[in-house]
């Protein structure tokens, strides 16, 4: 086999397509006529055999064989239906036979020296199973519906460095078809849990992306310059306080689905931008709040999946049982061996934070400092589902406090396989408490922690006129897909990722 460089390639190609040019033919023609899918064609391959008439098939040559006076190539249209698995079987391509003797001798060597892998192509022909039992198709006329100019990499050498694969996702999604099928998953994943909410009556709304104040969560936020209004704006962190608005303006409840942005760093379990479901229910409380995410799992578990449990990371993870509960400290004691981490002061979390690597600042509260020693210590022993109730409140500030304990969170975080997936909460309806909040937040943020929550006041006000009881709790689903398709990074769950631009 001759090596050529890809510019030779190139100009071979291009030379091509102006044979084709020359041959009266549009390369890139605006219409394609096809009568089926070929998905549609497998699954009704006895059927469709019997017609007389030939069918008509479009799709990309993934492969090309020639035999003497016969050409063998791999057609493929992207009609996987879906299958609840992460394995592509390739059943969405079909092999079409060209031979001289059926559409002539100029037909023939034409495809020869106009067709590369690559190409998309229309096929018109009947059916037929070759003498091994593979479906294909008797190409009787062919037509170049779109010329490519680069060459597709090798199946399994040409784009495995997964830095490229991310850069590249349009070549990654096309070689890998186990990458296809896990967006294919996502998706479904994503109609589930929109198909529960709007069942349970819920309404979706649609809230600004562009926020004045980076609120609603603890992150650091994207800013952004308004030309028209000469004034900075934040790509929203959550969109919870837009949510929660709609409590006061008489919506009982609502959820939203969409991205969120956080300029934060990027690890195997966080992307700056990210897809979110967020809901909220007047009338609430967070235990009503745990026993609906607990059903609306173990539905898309069943839906999807067809089964009650996963695998992950050579787990199996059962969303049967009734999952467990375990309070934030608990979790510290049992995991992080420190024997009483209600009343240890800054000092023993410090302590332990520095012997397991945990990184800390002079800024950063005790609450703060025990919150990130659950993460990198607690949070990956944690595998079968469980939720973690009663986180301390400093670290809760949009979160109503426990009855009988002010220090406390009435919140919940559901942990499966070492991943947060939901966090959620009884939400802090008294106006006067909230602004308190704030500033205690805004003391935290003068300290140097740019993570601490920027207070809201016009959230404020509008909790004034009367926000109703509510719960409410956000999904991270990309995070969530991980898990369902036992995947080792979150980058795996996004289409196009956050990256460094490469020059």
């Amino acid at each position: 086999m001759v090596f050529m460089s890809l510019d030779e390639i190139r100009s071979l190609r291009i030379d091509k397509l102006n044979k084709l040019k020359d041959k009266g033919e549009n390369p890139y023609p605006a219409k394609s006529v096809y009568s089926n899918s070929i998905s549609e064609v497998l699954n009704n391959f006895q059927k469709f055999s019997k017609k007389r008439n030939p069918l008509k098939i479009v799709g990309r040559i993934l492969s090309l064989r020639s035999h003497g006076g016969s050409i063998f190539f791999d057609i493929y249209d992207g009609s996987t239906a879906f299958s609840g698995s992460k394995k592509n079987q390739r059943e969405d391509h079909i092999q079409a036979y060209l031979k001289k003797d059926i559409v002539g001798e100029d037909s023939f060597s034409f495809f020869e020296i106009a067709a590369d892998i690559g190409d998309f192509v229309n096929v018109e022909g009947n059916l037929f199973l070759t003498k091994k039992g593979e479906k294909s198709v008797k190409v009787s006329a062919w037509r170049i519906i779109s010329k490519s100019i680069r060459p597709l990499p090798e199946k399994w050498h040409g784009l495995s460095d997964v830095e490229e694969r991310f850069r590249k996702r349009h070549l990654d999604l096309l070689m890998n078809g186990e990458i296809k099928a896990r967006f294919m998953i996502k998706s479904q994943i994503i109609k589930e849990i929109r198909d529960f909410l709007l069942k349970e009556d819920f309404y979706e709304a649609e809230t600004p992306i562009l926020h004045p104040i980076a609120g609603g969560a603890i992150a650091e936020p994207f800013v952004t310059h308004h030309n028209a209004l000469d004034t900075n704006f934040y790509l929203r962190i959550a969109p919870e306080l837009y949510l929660k608005r709609l409590l006061v303006g008489g919506f009982k409840k609502v959820f939203e689905i969409g991205r969120s942005f956080r300029n934060e760093g990027i690890d195997s379990t966080h992307n700056p931008e990210f897809l979110m479901a967020e809901l909220y229910e007047a009338y609430r409380d967070s235990e009503y709040l745990r026993e609906f995410s607990e059903k609306l799992f173990k539905t898309i578990i069943k839906k999807v999946f067809k089964k009650d449990f996963i695998e992950y990371q050579r787990e199996k993870i059962f969303f049967s049982k009734k999952f467990r509960v375990l309070t934030f400290f608990d979790a510290i004691k049992r995991y992080a061996l420190i024997t009483n981490p209600e009343s240890a002061n800054r000092s023993e979390f410090v302590i332990k934070a520095k012997q397991f690597g945990v990184e800390i600042k002079d800024s950063d509260t005790k609450e703060k400092i025990a919150d990130n020693i659950f993460k990198k210590l607690c949070r990956p022993k944690i595998i079968q589902p469980t939720f973690l109730i009663n986180h301390p409140i400093l670290i809760s500030p949009l979160a109503k406090s426990l009855e009988g304990n002010k220090n406390l969170a009435d919140r919940f975080q559901l942990i499966a396989g070492g991943l947060e997936l939901v966090n959620g909460y009884s939400e802090l309806n008294n106006p006067l408490e909230q602004a308190e909040r704030f500033k205690g937040q805004e003391e935290i943020r003068k300290r140097g922690d740019l993570e601490a929550v920027e207070p809201d006041w016009d959230y404020v006000e509008v909790m004034e006129y009367g926000m109703p009881p509510a719960a409410g709790m956000g999904i991270g689903i990309d995070r969530l897909v991980m898990l369902l398709t036992d995947t080792q990074n979150i980058r795996e769950t996004v289409l196009f990722p956050t990256m460094r631009p490469k020059n």
